[in-house]
């Protein structure tokens, strides 16, 4: 019998907003502006430029509501309404919409208005922060008009660390989006599909409910002649066959970065192979050993220390072992003792981070692979499952 995930309201965004439409409250932007302001106050500067262009960069929809588009700017000072400068003028009534609380207004030339704000506010040679992948263009500007520049991404991060109650309820409806994804992909999913096929049944899962795609990505290969051991993260025509093992790495977001994390592992109308077999109850196993370890206070050398019933086995992994996700891509982020790219970070995990953790358990020759694992949160004891689509090595049936 097929899992199909249980709604638990009449809608999965109605844990979130009576009108359907994703928006936190008052209360959780004001909670925002109050930690910002902290950070500030300890940088000691009061005025902070928050940038994202090109759908990209979480610090202006963080603070504000408003996802980016083309480019928009953040003018924020402690003490005052925040000023937000959208690059295109037909996207100001939706910004207007979604960042209630700024002041929105056409960017024009973003560079030139940005300083004209921060000149109204009082900024002059005392320095500014600034948050997100500022243009060398306007970071010259801020140089050469308002002097030091604090860089406060480092703080900007770690006060993402710790999710509200608020942000646990948009993780956990997306993290049910996703299961929703996993079973349209496992249920659609038949020899001569192509991969791009395999997209439109993830994103037709969760679109209607109010979803939108993070990440879904696909490791399509022959159990027999392997070539792929890692998902990849841009789609080919490649078509399915009997035969064929296939992993997936999905996240549907509610909002723009709050997603759930699912990993799964998949073979085609015949039962795995010996190789494949052996790959998942490795994986299974890690996983399995690193979930019971979850709570605060834990470190990653002692998540890593779990995870080396990969290497006993003779296997490494490519994909990262453990990252934080929700509100950004976050810290911890390592890997495996065999893929240990840098030296391994000392935050101890702590209660309201939420983790990915995903055993990529692949061959040492790179040919095939696995995936498993899902999105977490710490709680005060330990940790709880955000996901509830099953676990272990599927069948896709012929």
């Amino acid at each position: 019998m097929h899992y199909v995930p249980m709604m638990t309201a009449a809608h999965p965004l109605d844990v979130l907003s009576g009108t359907g439409r994703p928006t936190f409250s008052a209360a959780e932007m004001s909670r925002r502006t109050a930690v910002l302001d902290a950070a500030l106050a300890a940088a000691g500067v009061r005025h902070c430029v928050l940038h994202g262009a090109n759908r990209s960069g979480s610090a202006v929809q963080w603070l504000t509501g408003w996802p980016v588009t083309r480019e928009a700017v953040v003018v924020h000072t402690i003490g005052e309404p925040d000023t937000l400068l959208v690059h295109f003028f037909n996207h100001v009534p939706q910004a207007r919409a979604l960042a209630p609380a700024a002041d929105v207004r056409w960017a024009g030339s973003t560079t030139a208005s940005l300083l004209d704000e921060l000149r109204r506010r009082g900024a002059s040679d005392s320095g500014v922060a600034v948050v997100g992948a500022v243009p060398f263009g306007m970071h010259t500007a801020l140089r050469e008009n308002l002097g030091a520049i604090a860089d406060l991404n480092g703080a900007y991060t770690r006060i993402r660390l710790h999710k509200s109650a608020e942000e646990l309820a948009w993780l956990r409806a997306a993290a049910h989006l996703t299961d929703l994804s996993c079973a349209a992909l496992r249920d659609g999913t038949r020899p001569g599909s192509t991969e791009y096929e395999l997209g439109a049944l993830v994103e037709g899962s969760y679109l209607a409910h109010g979803g939108t795609n993070y990440i879904h990505y696909f490791a399509l290969t022959a159990m027999a002649e392997p070539a792929q051991c890692v998902p990849s993260q841009w789609p080919n025509g490649r078509v399915v066959h009997r035969g064929d093992v296939l992993a997936c790495e999905l996240s549907t977001a509610v909002g723009v970065d709050y997603p759930g994390q699912l990993l799964r592992t998949f073979t085609v109308a015949e039962p795995p192979t010996p190789v494949v077999t052996e790959l998942h109850q490795v994986a299974d196993a890690a996983l399995s050993r690193i979930e019971a370890l979850l709570a605060p206070g834990v470190l990653p050398e002692q998540i890593v220390a779990a995870a080396e019933v990969i290497e006993d086995a003779g296997f490494t992994t490519v994909d990262d072992l453990v990252h934080g996700l929700g509100g950004g891509y976050l810290p911890p982020v390592f890997g495996s003792r065999s893929r240990t790219l840098e030296a391994l970070p000392t935050l101890p995990l702590a209660e309201g981070m939420t983790i990915v953790v995903q055993p990529n358990v692949t061959t040492t020759d790179g040919r095939i692979g696995v995936q498993t694992g899902e999105l977490f949160e710490i709680t005060a004891t330990g940790c709880a499952r955000l996901h509830q689509f099953p676990r272990g090595l599927g069948l896709i049936d012929g």
